[in-house]
């Protein structure tokens, strides 16, 4: 619940996965992401600094049809904790080739805190032949959106790049996956508001957040597996707007640091 209450504190977190190659760009044969109908994953979700272990389950339900195009639709069996289900969760995923594309909310609508939507339409979120560094996947907007009696205009910029592949990685129990690729995904904000400052006749508006990356997931996907771990690092720090008398229903800054590592699986 402490990582819940974090994340719609002041931020959200996103997910567009992809996926990363060698530096040659050279493709391996595999399926890093399988959507076979009844495929599942659970996850242990741990939020550094607390003691409490929650689990995901995630899982492919059906076939669901978006603007003419068939998806798998994605379900969880209760609203999850972890940065990586809350992304998937009831969104559709479709394979092109050696690609994985999204339609649906990359985003997690937590709540009426502070909910930030990004839909998204056909977005690429997996490529299999990525080379390292290369970005995937940018999508920019601007929200406006009320938090707590404050008009909040939140611009934003979404991206995914591909990162290097690794043989194998071990897991914190000892399980040794091989074949790794790994992703890089990031959110920017920048997010302005309109205050009442103690000794001006009328509102002013202001800079709440100076752009700065907000979510940063890194995520680790096993040849015919799919994800097994996800390092997601959420952080913030607010301009400081005391010397003007303004106090914000918002902590001055945030730090919290999430990890996602796969428990069991099935997947055909």
């Amino acid at each position: 619940m402490k990582t819940k209450l974090f994340l719609i504190a002041f931020s959200v977190a996103i997910l567009a996965s992809c996926s990363s190659d060698n530096s040659s760009g050279n493709a391996s044969t595999g399926n890093y992401l399988p959507l076979t109908d009844g495929n599942y994953w659970t996850y242990k979700v741990t939020t550094i600094g607390q003691s409490t272990i929650n689990r995901d389950s995630l899982y492919v339900a059906n076939d669901t049809v978006i603007n003419t195009k068939t998806y798998k639709k994605m379900k969880t069996l209760a609203i999850p904790f972890g940065f990586y289900s809350n992304s998937l969760r009831n969104n559709g995923l479709r394979k092109e080739n050696d690609a994985i594309y999204m339609t649906g909310n990359a985003g997690l609508n937590l709540g009426a805190v502070l909910p930030i939507d990004l839909s998204v339409s056909d977005l690429m979120i997996f490529k299999e032949s990525a080379t390292l560094n290369q970005q995937l996947g940018s999508v920019s907007g601007v929200i406006n959106q009320d938090f707590q009696g404050y008009p909040l205009v939140i611009n934003y910029t979404l991206k995914t790049t591909a990162l290097e592949t690794l043989p194998s990685y071990t897991s914190e129990n000892n399980t040794v996956y091989t074949d790794i690729k790994k992703v890089n995904i990031t959110l920017n904000l920048k997010v302005s508001t309109t205050v009442t400052v103690p000794g001006l006749p009328l509102p002013v508006s202001l800079v709440l957040l100076d752009p700065q990356d907000v979510v940063v997931s890194i995520q680790y996907y096993a040849k015919n597996i799919g994800m097994v771990y996800t390092n997601t690092l959420i952080n913030y720090h607010l301009v400081d707007l005391s010397t003007l008398g303004v106090t914000l229903p918002i902590p001055q800054s945030g730090s919290q640091t999430q990890n996602e590592n796969l428990d069991t699986y099935l997947v055909n």
